[in-house]
């Protein structure tokens, strides 16, 4: 039995376009899991190729006599922080050997990155730090300062410059390095984090 409408209208029925839009609304969960992996793929690659890109580029307020933030780094240490010791490491190689594409293979950034996301897994591993946005500033701070010191090391180690000289000058390299990806790590943790969040509940 039908309830007449007091306004003597019929209710009007949606239209092709909204019917269209909620279908588009549904949750994350009801989508096909081709989907999500597809979806996840592109998040994960389109943010690496965004920190490669963001390497060379200086916007205002993110320059500190010279160096600007070390994205890569901050790209690793939000991987990694959630991942296995190995997964942490591979990511970190594989995103050296892209940096060093960019820049120069000798001396490579994959030892650094490498060595950057295997203890960040290590750390998170062992549960010593809470996932919060200090503690993530904290680990970008410490990792940027030792990945400088490890590349300053393979520079001493090839012989073709004076070791005083590299150090003296990757010690400001690493302190600015080091607070500036610092302070823009929650800019690049926070989404991943929360779409690797999401994905995680639907696998679940």
């Amino acid at each position: 039995m039908k309830i007449p409408s007091f306004n003597g209208r019929r209710p009007k029925k949606p239209k092709a376009g909204e019917r269209k839009s909620k279908a588009y609304r549904k949750p994350l969960a009801h989508w096909h899991p081709r989907v999500v992996q597809l979806l996840d793929l592109s998040v994960t690659v389109g943010s690496v190729l965004l920190c490669l890109l963001l390497l060379p580029t200086r916007f205002p307020g993110t320059e500190l006599l010279g160096i600007g933030p070390n994205w890569l780094l901050i790209w690793v240490v939000a991987w990694s922080v959630k991942r296995s010791v190995w997964e942490g490491a591979i990511a970190g190689i594989v995103l050296g050997l892209l940096q060093d594409a960019m820049t120069s293979p000798n001396p490579t950034h994959a030892v650094t990155l490498g060595v950057v996301g295997l203890l960040t897994g290590l750390v998170q591993k062992q549960r010593f730090i809470q996932e919060d946005f200090i503690s993530i500033a904290l680990i970008v701070f410490i990792m940027a300062i030792l990945s400088e010191s490890i590349f300053g090391l393979q520079l001493s180690l090839t012989g073709d410059r004076k070791v005083e000289y590299i150090w003296a000058y990757y010690q400001r390299v690493a302190l600015a390095s080091a607070i500036l990806s610092s302070l823009w790590a929650p800019v690049v943790y926070y989404p991943l984090n929360l779409w690797w969040q999401k994905r995680k509940a639907i696998e679940q």
